[in-house]
């Protein structure tokens, strides 16, 4: 009886071990998918911030669109009234010089019966007022005789000279009928060729609009493929949070009420090293995960941007193993943030992250146990990333992205 209590117990210890294995391996996934999630949406904050910028610039772009065409149609009203002017002005210069002709012609004509009279006064002689005084028969035909000449010397002389004057007048107002029409062409083809200018920036202008907006399009789309994403990982915690529930809840209850845990890693299945394996001769908590290249990016960028963890400078295929013992709890073949990468879940509460990975190259899955030393994929250019390398990462509980970040150069 007593063999059978002490089977009984052992049995229940064993199931306890397990549950709490399971539970934490539950936990440290969805922190996983949480960390995933919360990468994606500091993306999609900086997207948007980008996404303002660009609609600020579109938006004053737009206005000096607007004010371009508020001064092109100022100066298309000019040019319109100024062409309205000229063709009145061309209508006056064409009366203008109907007129000149129809008095060129009259004095054209008048001037050749002078120039007849001036023949025939010619081939007769001189005549003088003597000459009238002797042909004339009496004191009446001398008066008539004399008056006709000084009258017809008179209106020769008048007629010539008003002829004369009225031609100058039409040809000085021809002239400055043309003058002003001159005037009025430069001032046109000065506001043709600003507007022309003006025409040429809201061009430009407009243009810029528009491969702002593609800009914008491609941010709001790059931001709605991040947001599916995000909705799509919110499900996966969901359901593992349903899937888990009770779990959690016997854990964190357990947690409460001791003041003291154990945490150990368990095996869901058993794993050798299909791929090889790697050994530093490392002392330190983890070994590195590659064995060669170079730490080319620390916690930070050189701008102040936040990196979260460490860049090692190799080239894709370099094979990538397991900084310690542990278990796989997470891996992933995305397009976008880590792109290929894998998490482990070591005892100790650490976790490390291993992204960038060579799409279709990890060799674990999750659940499974793995060595330290043992190779798990190879390093890529997948998701997020400028060139070949391998991003990885060391975080403590509750392993959230940022603030569970701690520098892996601590633990080699």
């Amino acid at each position: 009886m007593k063999k059978i209590g002490l089977k009984i117990l052992g049995i229940v210890i064993i199931l306890i071990v397990l549950l709490q294995s399971t539970m934490v391996f539950a936990a440290a996934d969805t922190s996983a998918l949480k960390n995933e999630q919360n990468k994606n949406k500091e993306q999609i904050n900086d997207l948007n911030d980008q996404k303002d910028q660009v609609q600020k610039e579109k938006s004053n772009t737009q206005e000096e669109v607007n004010d371009l065409s508020a001064q092109i149609s100022d100066y298309q009203a000019q040019i319109n009234d100024l062409n309205s002017k000229i063709n009145d002005l061309n209508n006056q210069i064409e009366e203008s010089q109907k007129k000149l002709d129809e008095a060129q012609a009259k004095y054209n004509e008048n001037k050749k019966l002078a120039e007849e009279r001036l023949v025939v006064m010619q081939e007769s002689g001189d005549t003088t007022y003597l000459d009238l005084i002797l042909s004339s028969d009496s004191i009446t035909d001398l008066i008539s005789g004399y008056y006709l000449a000084s009258e017809l010397a008179e209106a020769d002389t008048e007629l010539l000279s008003n002829l004369e004057s009225e031609r100058q007048e039409v040809e000085k107002a021809k002239q400055d009928l043309e003058s002003k029409k001159k005037e009025l062409d430069t001032s046109k083809a000065s506001k043709q060729s600003i507007t022309t200018q003006l025409q040429t920036a809201k061009n430009e202008k407009t243009q810029k609009v528009a491969d702002l907006s593609e800009d914008e399009k491609e941010l709001q789309a790059r931001i709605d493929e991040l947001q599916e994403e995000n909705d799509r990982i919110a499900g996966e915690i969901q359901e593992a949070q349903r899937k888990y529930a009770a779990q959690i809840a016997a854990l964190e209850n357990k947690k409460n009420n001791s003041s003291s845990s154990s945490n150990s890693s368990g095996s869901n299945s058993s794993g050798g090293s299909s791929g090889g394996s790697y050994n530093s001769g490392s002392t330190g908590r983890l070994q590195r995960p590659v064995s060669s290249g170079r730490v080319t990016a620390g916690m930070t960028y050189p701008s102040g941007g936040y990196h979260g963890g460490i860049d090692f400078g190799v080239s894709s295929g370099t094979p990538v193993y397991a900084a310690d013992d542990g278990v796989v709890i997470k891996t992933a073949n995305l397009t976008t943030s880590y792109g290929t990468y894998v998490v482990i879940q070591h005892a100790g509460g650490l976790q490390t992250w291993y992204a960038h990975g060579t799409r279709g190259s990890i060799l674990v899955s999750p659940g499974q146990t793995v060595s330290r030393g043992q190779q798990i994929m190879l390093s890529g250019n997948t998701g997020n990333s400028t060139g070949p390398h391998l991003h990885f990462e060391v975080r403590v509980a509750p392993y959230t992205y940022r603030t569970c970040n701690v520098n892996p150069t601590n633990y080699f």
